[in-house]
């Protein structure tokens, strides 16, 4: 995978698409009632609905960009194999830095509504960790040029 792909399950792919189909289709009517509505309230200079609507409007449509880049740029597939080794898709136990840290390899949107941290594969720590194993050490540099040594425990497929 290129930093640029994002690995996602087929639940997390579907989940996604889902959410872009109702943006795209009823969200956008939804918001463009809302500010047909609010520009008949008249002066737009002092409307405040007309503006809200506007801004959720912005909003949306960032988020539909957002979507849009992902779900073009997925990778969709199984979980990665039970076979230990640390790859996009892992829960990863570790110790880093001495503190005990359980988190998600790979994107927040594969992990959904779980309360799992998310790093990613090309973060400094998940760019470190990648294509070890339980039992490693490794260490990775800081953006302020101190090391951090992480030592890795075990790491499992994200079954979401």
């Amino acid at each position: 995978m290129s930093e640029t792909t994002t690995w996602l399950t087929q639940e997390s792919y579907d989940r996604l698409k889902a959410e872009y189909d109702h943006l795209t289709a009823v969200g956008r009517a939804e918001i463009a009632d809302k500010i047909e509505a609010a520009r008949e309230e008249g002066d737009l200079k002092e409307n405040g609905g007309y503006h809200a609507a506007r801004e959720e409007q912005a909003k949306q449509e960032a988020r539909i960009r957002q979507l849009d880049d992902l779900l073009r740029s997925a990778q969709v597939g199984e979980a990665p194999a039970d076979d230990g080794i640390v790859e996009p898709g892992m829960v990863v136990d570790a110790t880093v830095a001495g503190e005990k840290m359980t988190f998600l390899l790979g994107s927040r949107e594969v992990a959904g509504d779980t309360d799992l941290d998310v790093y990613s594969a090309s973060s400094p720590l998940g760019a470190a960790i990648l294509g070890h194993k339980a039992g490693d050490s490794v260490e990775y540099s800081t953006p302020s040029g101190s090391k951090v040594k992480v030592k890795i425990t075990k790491a499992t497929p994200f079954h979401g």
